[in-house]
């Protein structure tokens, strides 16, 4: 009788620990919330930021993929000009830190922006606009569209590069457009593989929006630096931060594995 190795599927059937660990830390925090009244009144406090990082993190995420598909097609394109200046674009981006690629944005480009507007819009008779009504909000979400459109193009460009090129030269042959074959026969096969890393995607891009709290925007870790600032309760104050981003993204790390399992055995049929 030989013993498993890690990749047998005695392993894959294994009691999950690590989730009854990290089950057991979060039931001990939500103990302490419900009979703890500094512990309620923290969660009071943060869950004001909650929407604000949601709407950061998704709004942003919507646009970095509509972004991320463009420049994919720009990659794989047969002009020469487009796949460089997306190649250009993507490992650039990709080699900047997502705090330095915030504080420029937020501090450089949008200055800029505003600038290259108002040149525009005085000569036509519109009203000038301050750099102070680019909210910072949306200096950070334009910031982590930016920074995240980036890896997202590498994820659609790998998956619409996995799906066999003989499928294409059959829709050529069957007189199919560019774009129907795309729409059609490309994209609907690539989804499967480009679904797993696009989540993946995602739940980074909760944790990375704590970042926008350099910039005051009033999100969970901004809100969380505020209380624990005027009250001293910096233990009290980082588990309710730690727990509230934890439950977001283990649940759903959690459920995109299941959804994975689920393609994985679908196309196994």
């Amino acid at each position: 009788m030989t013993p498993e190795t890690p990749h047998s599927s005695g392993t894959e059937r294994e009691f999950p620990w690590w989730l009854a660990a990290a089950a057991a830390i979060g039931a001990l925090i939500l103990w302490n919330i419900a009979t703890d009244e500094v512990y309620a009144r923290i969660l009071a406090t943060l869950s004001r930021g909650i929407g604000m990082t949601a709407f950061v993190t998704v709004t942003a995420f919507v646009l970095a993929a509509a972004l991320g598909l463009l420049l994919a097609v720009c990659v794989l394109s047969g002009s020469v000009i487009l796949r460089q200046t997306a190649r250009f674009y993507i490992e650039i981006i990709r080699g900047v830190p997502m705090l330095v690629l915030l504080f420029y944005i937020a501090f450089v480009a949008a200055p800029a922006l505003v600038a290259g507007w108002n040149a525009i819009a005085e000569p036509l008779g519109l009203a000038p606009m301050q750099t102070r009504d680019l909210s910072l909000m949306w200096r950070a979400i334009l910031a982590l569209t930016i920074g995240y459109s980036a890896f997202i193009a590498e994820v659609f460009r790998a998956g619409i590069q996995s799906v066999d090129a003989g499928q294409i030269e059959a829709a050529k042959a069957l007189g199919l457009s560019g774009w129907q074959r795309f729409r059609l026969i490309v994209f609907p096969q690539a989804i499967r593989t480009i679904l797993p890393p696009l989540g993946n995607d995602f739940i980074a891009l909760i944790k990375d929006s704590a970042l926008v709290s350099v910039l005051g925007v009033a999100d969970i870790t901004q809100l969380g630096k505020i209380y624990a600032a005027g009250s001293f309760r910096f233990f009290e104050t980082y588990n309710v931060v730690a727990f509230l981003y934890l439950v977001m993204t283990v649940g759903l790390s959690l459920a995109l594995r299941g959804f994975e399992q689920r393609m994985r055995h679908r196309n196994s049929r």
